[in-house]
């Protein structure tokens, strides 16, 4: 007798016949994925402040909408291009603005990427495979997480999937308007956020070069005509935003010189990987780590050997407190499995597409987690997002490759020591939330063991007892992430820095966005970061709370009302330094609130003689203070603008924040 992983045996390129129970399999996926990923999603409030301030601006403002300005009165844009943004800020102008409005398309984006790997994997390794890569991706903890966030993240890994699936689909039979609608998904994606999506970029182009199916010389024009669609469909809003005149439009946000070419080549671009990124933070130590004072500094450096500002940079990075517990789980068996599938395959035709899915999704994973491992700039746990198609893809591909072939000894070794690398990686990620479901490693090690060993052996790979020995080697890889994922849905997030699953012990980042040094884990757990969500529109937050680098403002009820009083005299009803600081204000308000100098407050935007023009024309009623930007105390023009408020105005204190009225 045979179980259903044993057919049908995939071999040769094209989709296998649908079967009822693959229907009802995917839908069970799917509503699993999107009941997961919508639960409770209100909790997280603005979740990042600082896009969801810009969703609001968008949903006020075409001309907001358009750039990616953080306020509708356009002074300056968020630090990405726009198109994460044109999702959630076409919901909130249906719907209206809430929480809800803004995070569901994220979630969405979440179940389409689910649907979209599994149609991928699915096509050329037969419907177990899409299942159990589907499975593992949504299961992932930080893709519970991005998916369930404002950042640009969710977009951008389902631009980076598709591009794979339309390769692979140039693959299979030679088309050119496959290899174009690549290039498509690669410009949207690089409009998502910038050069990020350029790591999937060679992965893409070195497996069509080898395996797509016309001559070299056409293959290679089929690149570049890829290469064409990209600039393209990037290139239109960059020239429009490049060429548009300065004076009528918003300062580009993390930028020093209002460019856009300047934001990504340096700041979103090469200060990745060397450090430098003008206007942010200083290699190892910077601006932002100044203005955090040195407790949250020791606490981000967590310890770790190395380490600054972003932690320690290294080939085991991806396996550290930080990042360990976001996406490791099932690196080690995607590595064992794509070298296994390489040599099964290592005999099929050049045009293979189930080789071609192997190399790709291989190098994905090499090419991205190396530059993530040795990136020398700004780098956040939850960037290993980009990882978790690659891993997921490789685990499903390589799995059902080698189960379909167990009969060989050498297959069951392989296929047991997947298991026994992913237990051991399970023991050690546990093995740093001592308090955390403490049952769940000793199950997997218990579970794991046995279903390797049973791996082994001839029998229990056969017939009926197969389906056990399949469920058993599920438990040991899936417990712990499923663990993890479900710690983050049930857990609100908010805040700029954010991570998956319970407190780890010198981990960075955590529920409140904030930095969180080695605490207690599970329901009581502390840490720096565990700040309250902001208040939905209309609510009052934590009374006198300003914000600061990495969190929103949180303004109280009475505050709130002093801002809205004759709001439409005005076209920006406060200004505040940071964007952060200016958020909270401004989805309280929904009215204007000017970010002096951006993200960091360190981006000369307004100069000080702009800022007083608009003080005296009238435009801006309140200066806040005690916004936590990276000018301040720095040097820059929000310092002086900040000396100069102070030394010409007079403050009031409403609920332990600082109003300066402009207009007295």
């Amino acid at each position: 007798m045979t179980t259903t992983l044993d057919a049908p045996k995939v071999e040769t390129a094209g989709p296998p016949v649908r079967k009822r129970w693959e229907l009802w399999a995917l839908g069970a996926l799917l509503v699993g994925t999107a009941v997961a990923y919508t639960w409770g999603l209100g909790a997280s409030g603005w979740a990042n402040s600082f896009y969801a301030a810009a969703v609001q601006a968008g949903s006020e403002s075409w001309k907001a909408f358009f750039f990616g300005s953080s306020d509708a009165a356009n002074s300056i844009t968020v630090d990405k291009p726009p198109m994460s943004l044109w999702v959630m800020e076409l919901s909130v102008r249906a719907f209206g603005l809430s929480s809800w409005a803004m995070l569901v398309p994220q979630a969405l984006l979440g179940v389409g990427s689910v649907a979209l790997l599994h149609a991928t994997v699915k096509r050329w390794f037969g419907a177990p495979a899409g299942l159990l890569a589907g499975l593992v991706f949504a299961l992932t903890p930080i893709a519970a997480l991005m998916f369930r966030f404002n950042n640009p993240d969710a977009l951008l890994v389902l631009l980076m999937i598709a591009s794979v699936w339309a390769m692979l689909r140039a693959v299979e039979d030679g088309r050119t308007r496959w290899m174009v609608l690549t290039g498509v998904f690669v410009g949207f994606g690089f409009l998502t956020k910038q050069l990020q999506v350029m790591l999937v970029v060679p992965p893409l182009a070195l497996t069509y070069l080898i395996a797509g199916p016309p001559k070299f010389g056409t293959r290679l024009a089929q690149c570049f005509a890829a290469l064409g669609a990209m600039i393209v469909s990037a290139g239109l809003w960059l020239l429009t935003v490049e060429l548009w005149p300065a004076s009528s439009r918003p300062w580009i946000g993390g930028s020093q010189n209002n460019s856009i070419l300047e934001l990504t080549l340096g700041y979103n671009g090469l200060g990745r990987l060397n450090g430098e990124e003008t206007g942010s933070v200083i290699p190892g130590r910077g601006v932002a780590a100044t203005t955090m004072g040195g407790a949250a500094e020791a606490a981000m450096d967590g310890g770790m050997p190395g380490g600054g500002m972003w932690g320690s940079t290294g080939i085991t990075r991806m396996f550290e407190s930080a990042q360990g517990g976001q996406i490791a789980w099932l690196i080690p068996a995607a590595l064992i499995l794509l070298v296994a599938g390489l040599v099964v395959r290592s005999w099929a035709p050049r045009v293979d597409t189930q080789r071609a899915s192997f190399l790709v999704w291989g190098l994905w994973l090499l090419v991205t987690g190396l530059t993530f491992s040795f990136m020398a700039g700004i780098f956040h746990a939850y960037y290993t997002v980009a990882l978790a198609p690659a891993v997921a893809a490789l685990v499903a591909i390589g799995s059902v490759t080698m189960w379909r072939r167990r009969d060989a000894l050498w297959v069951r070794a392989v296929l047991a020591a997947t298991v026994l690398a992913t237990v051991a990686t399970s023991w050690i990620l546990l093995g740093r939330t001592a308090s955390f479901v403490p049952w769940v490693k000793w199950a997997v090690v218990a579970v794991g063991v046995v279903s390797a060993l049973a791996l082994l052996i001839p029998a229990p790979t056969r017939g009926r007892i197969a389906v056990a020995t399949v469920l058993a080697a599920l438990f040991a890889g899936l417990a712990g992430p499923a663990a993890y994922a479900i710690d983050t849905i049930a857990t609100p997030h908010t805040g700029s820095i954010v991570s998956a699953g319970p407190t780890v012990v010198g981990g960075r980042g955590g529920p409140g966005g904030m930095v969180r040094p080695a605490g207690t884990d599970g329901p009581g757990r502390t840490g720096a970061g565990t700040a309250p969500p902001p208040a939905p529109p209309g609510a009052a937050g934590g009374a006198g709370a300003a914000g600061g680098l990495l969190s929103g403002s949180t303004p109280s009820a009475e505050l709130v009302g002093l801002l809205e009083v004759n709001a439409d005299d005005y076209t920006w009803v406060a200004a505040a330094i940071g964007s952060n600081s200016a958020a909270g204000y401004q989805l309280a308000t929904e009215d204007p609130v000017m970010p002096i100098g951006g993200f960091n407050g360190s981006d000369p935007s307004p100069t000080l003689e702009q800022f007083q023009q608009y003080v005296t024309n009238g435009e801006i009623h309140y200066f806040i203070s005690g916004g936590r930007g990276g000018g301040m105390g720095g040097g820059g023009t929000a310092s002086e603008i900040t000396t100069w408020v102070q030394e010409n105005f007079t403050a009031v204190t409403v609920d332990g924040v600082a109003l300066y009225d402009l207009t007295d």
